[in-house]
């Protein structure tokens, strides 16, 4: 798969997971511990908005991955 390639599949599924994890997150941020604690609300938000960084570096580092050089 060429550079290119790899940059629009890594874009496409990029902004899937960003929808998914905030739907998620907003799923689960409703649940009454959660909505009754401000303490708890805020470790939450925190975690979760850092959260989707670790499932999406190793999808960068895939997309950024030169191109294997031709055989011949």
């Amino acid at each position: 798969m060429t550079i290119r390639a790899r940059k629009f599949v890594g874009t496409c599924l990029l902004l899937v997971l960003v929808v998914v994890w905030s739907l998620a997150g907003m799923a689960i941020a409703q649940i009454p511990y959660l909505a009754g604690s401000r303490l708890a609300q805020g470790i939450f938000y925190v975690v979760a908005g850092l959260g989707w960084i670790l499932p999406a570096m190793p999808l960068i580092s895939w997309m950024a991955r030169p191109d294997a050089p031709k055989a011949e």
